[in-house]
């Protein structure tokens, strides 16, 4: 029986979808970069964005193979719409069957759109498959929306939550933001969500008419890119600036104290 490949955590730049990119070795090291390069075989959120992403990566490291010789398999759409962690209407389906590569000796590589896969993105169902099948798995370095929203929100980096998209229904919206911003304010715990872009004027009204004005309320848009906004203020200086996030790009939403 052959050694099993490492399956590795290859982390994407943010700037997925936007209109401008940032060079992509000001954002990712150059382990992480070289490490991408010489991997044959992908388990992927989608094969189109993959391949433009390695065609940027070769132009820093030479790619092992061809960019038609690799062997890309995507994630289960399911996935991406209910999720691929099991529970809760999850997506179910045979993990461990796109870990075929890596069982047969091979190392692979896991990969978003943007930033770190398995974290607010699909993939966390093959890592727990790697686990099971001993499999060793291994995270690269790069960006995480999410983290580098929190560090630059001042709310509390040592008690924190993500909680994923809040409803789409108005009222159940309302109710989720009150219920967040209850457990902000009982453990003083940051609450982090996300939004699609269009739907982000809709949920930026939403929570300046459900947060108490004392509740402070965080952004951060095009981040490592030249064009980022990051800002941090109470819902009550929120309102008196009338602005809302842009409905273009992706946004990470925080609430706190």
């Amino acid at each position: 029986m052959s050694t099993p490949g490492t399956l590795y955590l290859v982390p994407a730049p943010l700037d997925f979808g936007c209109a401008t990119q940032s060079p992509i070795t000001d954002v990712l090291p150059d382990l992480t970069l070289r490490t991408a390069a010489r991997l044959q075989h992908w388990v992927c959120e989608n094969a189109k964005s993959t391949r433009a992403y390695l065609k940027r990566v070769g132009e820093h490291s030479p790619l092992a193979v061809p960019l038609q010789q690799m062997q890309l398999q995507e994630l289960p759409r399911e996935a991406h719409k209910k999720g691929d962690h099991g529970g809760q209407g999850g997506a179910v389906f045979d993990a461990k069957a796109l870990l075929a590569p890596a069982l047969a000796g091979h190392d692979m590589g896991l990969v978003s759109e943007a930033g770190m896969p398995a974290v607010a993105d699909p993939g966390s169902s093959i890592v727990r498959a790697a686990h099971d099948a001993g499999i060793p798995v291994v995270p690269l370095v790069g960006p995480v929306s999410l983290l580098m929203t929190l560090a630059a929100s001042g709310l509390n980096g040592q008690n924190f939550a993500f909680v994923g998209y809040l409803p789409q229904d108005a009222a159940q919206r309302v109710q989720r933001i009150k219920e967040l911003e209850l457990l902000a304010q009982r453990h003083n715990q940051a609450q982090l969500f996300i939004e699609t872009p269009y739907r982000n004027p809709a949920l930026w009204q939403a929570l300046l008419g459900s947060l108490q004005a004392g509740t402070r309320l965080a952004l951060a848009s095009g981040l490592t890119l030249e064009s980022a906004r990051i800002a941090s203020r109470s819902v009550k200086d929120w309102k008196k600036l009338g602005t809302e996030p842009d409905n273009r790009t992706p946004v990470v939403f925080a609430i706190g104290q």
